[in-house]
């Protein structure tokens, strides 16, 4: 799918329509010491496989992508709606 790297959207935050510069939402680095990683940690512990079985039978086969619009007026990001694509492509317009 083909998005483009700007695009005119209404600002939330100004309660306008201004020029928006377009991201893809990306997972940031998951701290160790949080709490599901330490109640997972405390799970698997002395035990010999993983604690949840793993499920094989996957349906769906992409990831929702989700563009984080960020107003070029104020630089406050929001997100648009997010497209179950298997490639998103920002392009100039």
């Amino acid at each position: 799918m083909k998005y483009p790297k700007t695009i005119r959207r209404y600002c939330p935050y100004c309660r306008a329509h201004t020029v928006h510069n377009v991201t893809i939402y990306k997972k940031g680095k998951e701290r160790m010491l949080n709490h599901g990683r330490r109640r997972l940690e405390r799970k698997k512990k002395g035990y010999g496989s993983f604690p949840k079985e793993i499920f094989h039978k996957n349906a769906k086969i992409n990831k929702k992508t989700v563009p984080v619009l960020e107003c070029t007026e104020c630089n406050k990001k929001h997100y648009a709606k997010s497209y179950r694509v298997k490639k998103i492509e920002l392009q100039e317009v």
